[in-house]
């Protein structure tokens, strides 16, 4: 089954916002959306689409290690695209 296009999942992911996430370690998180940017609650960082984008084309991936040299905040990007809210069960 094809992933559904980028575009689709960046809807979803701006749709949940504001609703807790765990990375990997089990850390709690909410995030809002800024525009075009990211922001989780447990930080001040912003994160940018084009990360989760490049993070997208990478799934499958077993953690946040995987993307941790090429993007910013890998737990948080792999632990939204890896929810099942965000993922439908579609990777």
């Amino acid at each position: 089954m094809a992933r559904p296009p980028f575009e689709e999942v960046w809807r979803r992911i701006v749709a949940h916002a504001g609703e807790t996430f765990q990375t990997k370690t089990g850390l709690g998180f909410t995030y809002s959306i800024d525009r075009d940017a990211f922001c989780p609650s447990r930080t001040q960082y912003r994160i940018s689409r084009a990360d989760f984008e490049t993070a997208y084309g990478k799934l499958p991936m077993d953690g946040p290690g995987a993307i941790n040299t090429i993007v910013r905040g890998p737990s948080y990007i792999w632990a939204v695209l890896h929810d099942p809210t965000i993922s439908g069960g579609e990777w």
